[in-house]
């Protein structure tokens, strides 16, 4: 909730969008319809518009009750990509008011995951959110956010050198989809690695310190992982990996 409150300028900017789209197409088409000889093919696409721009608005508003209301979990099969750009689209305001490049690198082969929509677009919500607040208090330098999706085959503990991992990363056979979100922002602290994860630990003055310890649950109520490394030259990085299954298993 407390995260929803501060999209609360993102979700109105999403919300308006739409909302003028229609506005302008029912003015549009009072004016074919006027006259002796209105243009009904105009009109027809203008509404054609209309329903396709209320719809939009009835999507954004599911999604946010979606995420607010406290429901149990609902696991399914779904398109991490699609789920990635549902959280992207929802943030174009806060991008946008924090002057924050987003771009998106995602594999065109992933295949369908079995997990919890909502809960997995928290996660998400969480991870791209902090970007953006590390990336608001860079002065100087780019303001880069960079989310990715990708098959692999296993989780490394990615120690190599000049890297900062949490305990929460671990070595994990098997196939994968890893989502990475990278940041150019302040990046981690050493000191406060270890516990990153812990709940109520923060390093944000109005943070509660619940964000990454909830995500990283989540994370693993799914069969997954969540760890954090340093991004270079600066920056952080943080990546999960999620199992494949097969459709249809019962797993």
């Amino acid at each position: 909730m407390t995260t929803l409150g501060e999209l609360t300028t993102s979700i109105a900017h999403e919300i308006n969008q739409p909302l003028a789209a229609v506005v302008t197409n029912a003015n549009a088409s009072l004016r074919w319809l006027a006259g002796d000889s209105p243009n009904l093919d105009e009109t027809r696409e203008a509404i054609r518009r209309i329903i396709r721009d209320g719809k939009r608005a009835g999507e954004i508003i599911g999604r946010i009750r979606a995420l607010a209301r406290k429901a149990p979990p609902q696991p399914g099969w779904l398109d991490l990509n699609q789920t990635i750009g549902e959280i992207t689209s929802m943030l174009r305001g806060e991008l946008h008011r924090h002057r924050v490049s987003l771009q998106t690198q995602l594999a065109n082969d992933l295949p369908a995951l079995w997990g919890d929509r909502i809960q997995l677009q928290q996660v998400l919500l969480n991870l791209l959110m902090n970007g953006i607040e590390a990336l608001s208090g860079v002065s100087e330098g780019p303001r880069e956010l960079m989310v990715s999706s990708q098959k692999g085959t296993e989780i490394s503990d990615g120690s190599a050198e000049g890297t900062l991992e949490t305990p929460a990363s671990a070595d994990t056979a098997g196939p994968h989809v890893l989502v990475t979100v990278r940041d150019t922002g302040p990046g981690l602290y050493p000191q406060g690695l270890e516990r990153l994860f812990e709940a109520f630990y923060t390093t944000k003055p109005q943070g509660l310190g619940m964000g990454l310890a909830i995500s990283r649950s989540i994370i693993q109520a799914h069969g997954g992982r969540l760890w954090a490394r340093a991004n270079a030259p600066q920056g952080a990085v943080f990546t999960f990996a999620l199992p494949i299954r097969e459709v249809g298993s019962s797993s």
